[in-house]
């Protein structure tokens, strides 16, 4: 892009043109320490509406009441808004210079949950992949909630969300500081700034560890329009109680609103029945519905409501590349709740949040003929209305569902060990890359099989397109992956390690991710020789047993902990271990935890008892806590 002190004119002029600004004022927050939430539990002080209180957090209405460097508001000069026309720019000068951007908020003392986010652009000239040049600090009163730098630089925004319930009734301002160095340019560029709370009810958090609710069933009916990109009808879902806690209410996830911007959505749910629903809170992605009545250990309920759906622009997991829609993550899904209470922890764009016990689905979809639509589970189709056809998916035994629509291209075949496969490919995919997909589908299906478990699941679809900015995406029986062996022997290592032996992915993506890359490895016959050697931590804070809030303050970090230090700490433990001891920790560790969930400790617990070397000194060696 060009240099920033070229479009500084423009910038300037842009801003002398707004005419449209609110009156100064202090918006309401509240603030100490952020903290990675592990649950919402609590009693309230005093009542609490929910509601957004940083004031022209999208910068439409000019500075006001925001305090900034000069030209920092703008709505030009090379970059562009998230959402509107204006947005916040710092730095991208290429000389030294430092910018600056703030608002004094203040939360409602009555309000138990706060999550302040943001839409961050970092536009870079350096050349650099390992040095921080030029630096943006975001700060909550004196509390640094992260740094990013000319090393986070991407196309496009993305959403950073901080958990800042510790702040309630308090004045506090939250700021921005960039600061660049005498060389190339760095652009931060900022939009749709939000604080959310909620909370203020009087339950008390559950006292034992028992997760609910328990669901029974997901029923689903949608029809789209001609595109596949909009859907539109109704889902029910059935639940019990298996807590000795009574449940008072129960949360539906609406992941996919973090696509939008709050309180517009592309998810919505209406007409809500079997329970009174709230507002939406953590950034419109959870819904509390009141129960009737509490249900006590054993009872079951049922919520149900019509769901509409609009699929963005975007070749994402939930995004329309052209004319193929991909769709993850946009039915409503129950929260769990269990001694730490109500997991309702924030979307994260740079690994996953999902956390979700296995259920069944039955899920049909009405759609052009014209459109194939491979989804999670065993899919029929049958003739609907003129010209239109009905796939109707059942799948047991899984936490969520997902699916496509578009003109893809289908070739099937069937893996060695009996696993129906099909790969759908986006126009622009090769014949020959598309069978390579669907070699490299059998074979990892099996590898994976036969040291984990037998694929539960019946089929299994990959949909190829290279333009997913994110690599690769696991659901249920579906994947979402480029072009590339490595990445689908991965994400169908999913099905495994997040799919069938469950965990809390945003307060521990180590047990999906480290353990899928380390069964990625011996699929693909790597035996991780020497790769703890190479280990070099960024701090004393660092940990493989980190959760999402830390990784979304160390973005930089994450795929070098998780992925790369967590498989190799694997590796390690084999070494530690033995070769079978190993081998039989992690086949029987899945078939204990089969459609469960896994947690750090369990797994430690269980490597501990597969041998008579004392792993004590293992785990604090290699940052493996909990």
């Amino acid at each position: 892009m060009s240099d920033r002190l070229r479009v500084l004119a423009t910038r300037a002029a842009a801003l002398l043109s707004t005419t449209v600004l609110v009156a100064a004022g202090t918006a309401t927050l509240t603030a100490a320490t952020a903290r990675a939430s592990q649950g919402n539990g609590g009693t309230a002080a005093a009542s609490c509406t929910a509601t957004q209180v940083v004031a022209n957090g999208g910068f439409e209405s000019g500075t006001t009441p925001w305090t900034s460097s000069s030209g920092v508001v703008t709505s030009g000069g090379g970059q562009s808004a998230h959402d509107g026309t204006f947005f916040a720019w710092l730095n991208g000068y290429g000389s030294a210079h430092t910018d600056s951007l703030a608002q004094t908020v203040t939360l409602p003392a009555g309000c138990t949950s706060a999550s302040l986010s943001f839409w961050l652009h970092v536009d870079t000239a350096e050349t650099s992949k390992t040095t921080a040049y030029d630096k943006l600090t975001a700060k909550i009163g004196t509390t640094t909630l992260a740094t990013y730098s000319n090393l986070d630089a991407a196309a496009g925004y993305v959403k950073k969300t901080f958990d800042v319930s510790a702040y309630a009734g308090q004045t506090v301002s939250i700021s921005f500081s960039g600061v660049e160095d005498s060389g190339l340019q760095t652009s931060f560029v900022l939009d749709d700034v939000a604080l959310d709370v909620s909370g203020g009810g009087t339950t008390p958090p559950p006292t034992d560890a028992t997760r609910t609710p328990a669901p029974t069933g997901y029923t689903v009916n949608l029809t789209s329009d001609a595109s596949g990109a909009n859907w539109s009808g109704h889902q029910s879902i059935g639940f019990t109680n298996p807590s000795a806690t009574p449940l008072t209410e129960v949360y539906l996830r609406l992941w996919d609103n973090y696509h939008g911007s709050c309180p517009t959505t592309p998810i919505t749910v209406s007409n809500l029945t079997g329970g009174t629903a709230a507002a939406l809170t953590v950034g419109c992605t959870a819904l509390k519905v009141t129960l009737p009545a509490p249900l006590a250990q054993g009872a079951g309920g049922s919520v149900g409501f019509d769901l509409s759906i609009a699929v963005p622009s975007g070749a994402d997991r939930f995004g329309r590349d052209g004319s193929f829609n991909f769709i993850g993550n946009a039915l409503p899904v129950l929260a769990v709740r269990d001694a730490a209470g109500w997991h309702l922890d924030p979307y994260t764009n740079n690994g996953e949040s999902f956390y979700t016990l296995a259920s069944d689905y039955t899920v049909a979809l009405d759609h052009p003929s014209s459109l194939l639509v491979p989804a999670t589970g065993t899919s029929v189709d049958t003739p609907g209305s003129s010209g239109r056809t009905v796939t109707t998916a059942t799948a047991k035994n899984v936490r969520e569902f997902a699916w496509a629509a578009g003109p893809f291209t289908k070739i099937s075949g069937t893996s060695p060990g009996g696993v129906a496969v099909n790969v759908y490919s986006v126009s622009g995919i090769s014949s020959s890359s598309a069978q390579s997909m669907l070699t490299t589908a059998k074979s990892a299906v099996d590898s994976h099989a036969a040291r984990f478990g037998a694929y539960p699941y019946g089929e299994l679809d990959a949909v190829i397109d290279n333009n997913f900015w994110f690599g690769g995406m696991e659901y249920p029986g579906f994947v979402l992956d480029l072009v590339s062996t490595t990445a689908l022997t991965h994400e169908i290592g999913h099905q495994w390690w997040y799919g069938i032996v469950g965990d809390d992915e945003y307060n521990s993506p180590w047990l999906d991710e480290a353990f899928t890359d380390y069964a990625t490895d011996l699929a693909l016959g790597s035996s991780g020789t020497n790769c703890w050697s190479s280990v070099s931590w960024a701090s004393s804070a660092e940990k493989i047993t980190n959760s999402m809030a830390y990784w979304d303050a160390n973005s930089s970090r994450y795929s070098t902990v998780i992925y790369g230090y967590g498989k190799c700490a694997l590796h390690d433990l084999r070494r530690t271990i033995g070769d079978t001891a190993m081998t039989t920790l992690l086949h029987d560790y899945a078939a204990a935890h089969w459609y469960g969930v896994s947690t750090t400790a369990e797994f430690k617990a269980a490597a501990q008892a597969a041998t008579t070397v004392d792993l004590t000194t293992f785990w604090t060696q290699h940052r493996i806590e909990g």
